[in-house]
């Protein structure tokens, strides 16, 4: 009697289950890595802005504070970012004709804010305080990059749950001197100094899930 199925049956029905499988794990991990990508987490994304603001020249040729500007990062929630005048109180002097500022001038003179385009954005239902971050010794650089080296801004870091919860575990890498917040160029060169901060800022940040969605 003949073989109801030809012999390459077999193996083609191997084949036919080892997709399925392969398919139902991309179904699954694909979603999960997609998401985790910088094209939806935003990270090297630089965007343009109204009026070109280049960082390198403000903090290294300048010497500006990052709090001169964003003064809000030690005080509540938010960074903030500059009002018109606080632009001004410079611009009023220097490069007064320059048609790059010309939005700047605009706005100081209209009265109307100028709409920066955010950078770093969390979702609403992420709960952030700089303030909080500031005061247990982490910098602006352990976040943000080297914004001095930056020509437009861009987010530098994937920003993350995984990402915030690797520091929160293990805070003591990204942990400085409170002087040194503002400090680009400060590195950590012993570990056993990120430990002593930890205890003398009381550093105990949360990992349960009420820590940052409330």
């Amino acid at each position: 009697m003949p073989a109801l199925f030809p012999r390459w049956s077999d193996t083609a029905f191997r084949i036919g289950l080892g997709a399925v499988a392969v398919s139902l794990l991309v179904l699954v991990v694909g979603p999960m890595i997609y998401v985790r990508t910088p094209y939806i987490t935003g990270q090297f994304f630089a965007f343009d802005q109204p009026v070109q603001f280049d960082h390198r020249h403000h903090v290294q040729d300048d010497g500006i504070d990052c709090r001169f500007c964003h003064d809000g990062v030690d005080k509540g929630k938010r960074a903030g970012v500059p009002p018109t005048e606080r632009c001004m109180g410079c611009h009023a002097q220097v490069w007064r004709s320059s048609v790059m500022l010309e939005p700047l001038r605009r706005s100081f003179y209209s009265g109307q804010p100028i709409s920066w385009n955010r950078v770093h954005q969390l979702p609403d239902f992420v709960y952030f305080d700089h303030s909080i971050h500031v005061a247990k010794g982490v910098g602006c650089a352990s976040c943000h990059g080297r914004v001095d080296e930056m020509a437009v801004v861009y987010q530098s870091a994937p920003l993350t749950m995984g990402w915030c919860l690797a520091c929160h575990r293990s805070p003591e890498a990204n942990l400085r001197p409170r002087a040194e917040i503002t400090n680009m160029e400060w590195r950590q060169t012993d570990p056993a100094q990120g430990r002593e901060l930890a205890r003398e800022y009381d550093v105990r940040p949360p990992t349960n899930c009420t820590g940052c969605h409330r």
